[in-house]
């Protein structure tokens, strides 16, 4: 198998997760800046366009960034990011679940809406006059997780899961283009933190990274 592999916050969060789980899977390098993944080579591949994937040594392409780490954490269940039980991999999917609908999805959609304009303006259907209020709606979820995350190491309690790595590559990211996560919120200040500082944080940004001046 293989990795269909770029810059950006979501191909980051698979490089996390694979470095979290100490496995090596070949990739194949995508020019997601250039728009490479909205072409037809690799559209005929996953009709999403988005990265990252996964291509089977079969040819079966597996797409969605948290769908490739269910795949694998079946093959690799040790160390468990997902869970090691049906609760722990229920709770897991919940949060993430959350994170995603509440924070990661309005984070992107903001950023994709506004600064990232030029570069997604031709790729997709963009809302600027959405971007201001989006923005405001990730802000409340960053909010409400804090809440959440009182008396918590991280999001699911004691141990790092996916949902973590979601958060973690969608908020570096978004630091860099003017969505900060507040100073008001400690519990979600320490937990980046202590996200931050873990090996696989440095060891999954892009190599291209510093070029675009951008985390991914």
């Amino acid at each position: 198998m293989k990795i269909l592999n770029s810059f950006g916050p979501n191909p980051r969060m698979l490089r996390m997760f694979l470095a979290e789980k100490n496995i090596t899977i070949d990739s194949v390098e995508h020019d997601l800046m250039g728009a490479e993944n909205r072409g037809d080579a690799y559209v005929s591949k996953n009709p999403g366009g988005q990265m990252p994937a996964l291509e089977l040594d079969d040819g079966t392409v597996i797409a969605e960034t948290v769908v490739i780490c269910d795949y694998l954490e079946e093959l690799n269940p040790d160390p468990a990011l997902i869970g090691s039980n049906a609760v722990e991999r229920a709770e897991a999917r919940m949060w993430n679940r959350r994170i995603e609908q509440k924070i990661t999805e309005n984070i992107y959609n903001g950023f994709r809406f506004s600064e990232g304009l030029k570069l997604f303006e031709n790729r997709m259907r963009c809302l600027p006059e959405a971007a201001s209020g989006l923005k405001a709606v990730a802000q409340d979820g960053l909010a409400w997780l804090d809440k959440q995350m009182d008396g918590k190491t991280f999001i699911c309690g004691d141990r790092v899961t996916i949902a973590d790595l979601v958060l973690y590559c969608c908020t570096d990211f978004a630091a860099g283009v003017g969505q900060t996560i507040s100073s008001d919120l400690k519990n979600v200040s320490a937990w980046f933190s202590r996200i931050d500082s873990r090996p696989s944080a440095s060891a999954s940004l892009h190599p291209a990274a510093d070029k675009v001046g951008m985390k991914g």
